[in-house]
């Protein structure tokens, strides 16, 4: 473990030490009160600001699907990665690699193609380089968290074809607080994890100056699974520590704020399924060589069937490798109205991050990951010419990249992308259209005399309307072509990755993607019925995937390589107001994925769910019961085993009151009620790191 003697422990005895607790997530800024910490319950209100759009529009108002997390319900489905908190919603699911590193999985789609923003700027970590490295962002300090998908994405890259995470946080204060000091702490636990967790954040005024603070210090140990496993009871090397904490200032004037914030995340989480047993594997043009391994073998092992449940495996003796994370981070931003004529508002969000985490096994460092990347965006926003009001903004984005030691698989490399994008809308009666395009320079300089650098530029472009045919009804449809440039590690990638289990071969010779997209949805957003219906077609010219060249007992050879590919895929929402209260909800989601002209399935797809949820609200109390199945998931790429389907029972509630005047939340979620054992499809290491079993959240927050 790390020493715990930190600048942070200011931060950290403030979080601990706390009677009451409460959510950084308080309230969510609303259409109608943007910022008000001590309003209406959040959850009333349905209709939102989408500040992850360029246009700040409503979430009625989106030509694509834009799901947004906060207040109460942000506190009820929280987790400990990103991951895992989003992974319930319609249409997302989580790459769950043990508890320490989990990114969303946005239609079937991750890695590169989900971008993930803090307020707009990008989060700087190597997240997106392998599923087993954290995102360096701490759930438990967001104030809201917006998803947009399809089209919506495009103002931040061509490359999102998945999505956007959007995190608004509060680490740069935007107003003026109502009240000389005001702020909020939580403390919480889990049961499966024996997690202990607080956070605290709070801000403070000298005339038009904001000071804010917050910290996060939580220690969670081997998580429990469900029953029956054949490993036992508790994944080893699940665990997470963390320690974050930040300071920001901010001048707050009329027509605007200017503030900047540090934030310093350290965090230690153990590698689950990380085995030694194919060290000595290597690759001999199209097969490995693992010893005895023979062409025959390898047959042998394609016709078994690995199927998670039955699979036995060998766990090296000794220590689980463990990732010691550290991030600095500093952010700038700010806005500022009527500027210009014909200006009405411009934007700036701009970060720099000094990245490091390394990967240890026993005592020793094995492989180390640096990235030192800084991200500056500015937009701003015309006011109306000829009925269309628009943004028009430039990005830049600067990240070097290394690895080192035994697994540094991916050679050092600086990676420039320069974009200039523009987004425009038009509203005629019922009618709101939208319409972006978006271009995207980038360069890659590689280490090394073999490689050779790489320039490549892309052209994306979305159009979209909205259209509100009756009342309390919309259609809203869209069609996209993004390009995504390749990434660094496909580019040129060569070497063992013991965590995946896979030895990893780049192609110079990558084109970029290019991604023709089609959404269609159909809402009804008021009255005592309620749904979202959602269906889409992507079909991806040149996709970029792993393809596995030979296997050794699951240990696989694989070489980045393209081929056309189609994601289609069906998400909706269906609430009815029972009364007395009462709210039931139906929802569901299915994604089908394949590589075009008889190329098989794409792997790590997952798999289709429905499920159904009651909410009841009773006096200051919220309790909810949710049922939902996933299927077996038997549509696999060659060498994927299939993962049978799961049932889960989930509880919650929670009570708002009012303790010495102050508004204070208990809460308690009771996940996988029957305790089930479950594996996630979408998991490079299903077997190694099922889902866990029956555990038990309970928190309680206070806003001051």
């Amino acid at each position: 473990m790390y020493d715990k003697r930190t600048p942070l422990a200011l931060a950290i005895a403030l979080a601990f030490g706390s009677t009451f607790c409460a959510s950084p997530a308080a309230h969510a800024q609303t259409a109608q009160a943007a910022g008000d910490r001590h309003g209406g319950d959040p959850d009333s209100i349905p209709t939102v600001l989408v500040s992850a759009s360029a246009l700040g529009v409503l979430s009625d108002d989106m030509i694509t699907p834009a799901t947004t997390l906060s207040g109460a319900e942000l506190v009820r489905v929280r987790e400990s990665t990103l991951g895992e908190t989003l992974g319930r919603l319609p249409g997302i699911t989580s790459s769950h690699f043990g508890a320490g590193a989990s990114r969303p999985v946005i239609r079937g789609m991750d890695g590169p193609r989900v971008k993930i923003l803090a307020d707009g700027a990008e989060v700087q970590d190597a997240s997106t380089v392998s599923p087993d490295h954290a995102v360096a962002f701490e759930p438990l300090l967001a104030e809201r968290i917006e998803v947009l998908r399809g089209p919506s994405a495009l103002a931040y890259g061509g490359g999102a074809v998945g999505g956007v995470v959007n995190i608004i946080d509060r680490k740069i204060p935007t107003a003026l607080p109502s009240k000389a000091v005001e702020g909020s702490a939580e403390l919480r636990a889990n049961s499966a994890a024996r997690e202990k967790a607080g956070a605290f954040e709070m801000s403070a005024a000298a005339g038009n100056v904001v000071f804010h603070a917050e910290g996060v210090k939580r220690d969670a140990k081997d998580y429990r699974v469900g029953e029956d496993w054949a490993e036992g009871r508790r994944v080893g090397g699940s665990y997470k520590d963390t320690e974050t904490g930040t300071v920001g200032v901010s001048w707050i004037g009329e027509r605007g704020y200017l503030g900047a914030a540090y934030t310093k995340e350290r965090t230690e989480y153990g590698i689950p399924g990380h085995g030694h047993e194919f060290e000595g594997c290597h690759p001999h043009g199209a097969h490995l060589h693992c010893g005895g391994h023979e062409e025959e073998e390898e047959e042998g092992h394609e016709e078994e069937g690995h199927e998670e449940e039955g699979h036995e495996h060998e766990h090296e003796e000794g220590p689980v490798p463990y990732v010691k994370l550290d991030s600095d981070r500093w952010d700038v931003r700010g806005e500022y109205r009527d500027p210009l004529a014909g200006f009405s508002k411009v934007r700036l969000r701009a970060s720099f991050t000094d990245y490091r985490h390394d990967e240890i096994e026993g005592s020793e460092v094995a492989t180390t990951f640096t990235s030192k990347a800084h991200d500056a965006r500015v937009e701003m926003e015309h006011k109306p010419v000829a009925g269309w009001r628009g943004v028009i903004g430039l990005q830049t984005t600067r990240r070097d990249f290394a690895a080192l030691g035994e697994e540094a698989y991916v050679p050092a490399t600086l990676t420039k992308k320069h974009a200039a994008f523009v987004t425009e809308e038009y509203r005629l009666d019922a009618w709101r259209f939208e319409a972006g395009l978006r271009h995207e320079w980038q360069d890659i300089e590689v280490e090394g005399a073999r490689e050779r650098d790489r320039d490549a530029r892309g052209t994306s472009l979305a159009l979209g309307a909205v259209w509100k045919f009756a009342p309390q009804y919309s259609l809203r449809a869209a069609v996209s072509r993004s390009h995504r440039l390749p990434a660094a590690e496909e580019l040129y990638a060569d070497g063992i990755h013991l965590a995946t289990s896979t030895w990893e071969i780049g192609n110079e010779n990558l084109a970029k993607e290019t991604s023709n997209n089609l959404d269609i949805t159909l809402r009804k957003f008021a009255g005592p019925t309620t749904f979202s219906l959602s269906a889409f077609h992507n079909r991806v010219d040149n996709y970029i995937y792993a393809r596995t060249l030979d296997n050794h007992e699951g240990f696989q050879l694989v070489e980045y390589a393209q081929r056309d590919a189609t994601f289609t895929g069906i998400e909706g929402e269906l609430r009815q107001e029972l009364g007395a209260g009462l709210q039931a909800t139906l929802f569901g989601d299915y994604v089908r994925a394949k590589l075009d002209n008889g190329g098989g399935n794409i792997p790590r797809i997952p798999a289709g769910r429905i499920g159904a949820r009651l909410d009841g609200e009773w006096q200051g109390w919220h309790g909810m019961v949710e049922a939902y199945r996933v299927a077996t998931q038997d549509d696999v790429a060659e060498q994927e085993s299939r993962t049978s389907g799961y049932n889960m029972l989930n509880l919650g509630t929670h009570y708002n009151t009012r303790i010495a005047g102050l508004p204070v939340q208990l809460y308690a979620r009771l996940n996988n009620l029957t305790d089930e054992l479950a594996y996630s499809h979408t998991s490079f290491i299903k077997a190694a790191a099922p889902l866990p079993g029956r555990n038990l959240t309970a928190g309680l927050r206070v806003t001051f």
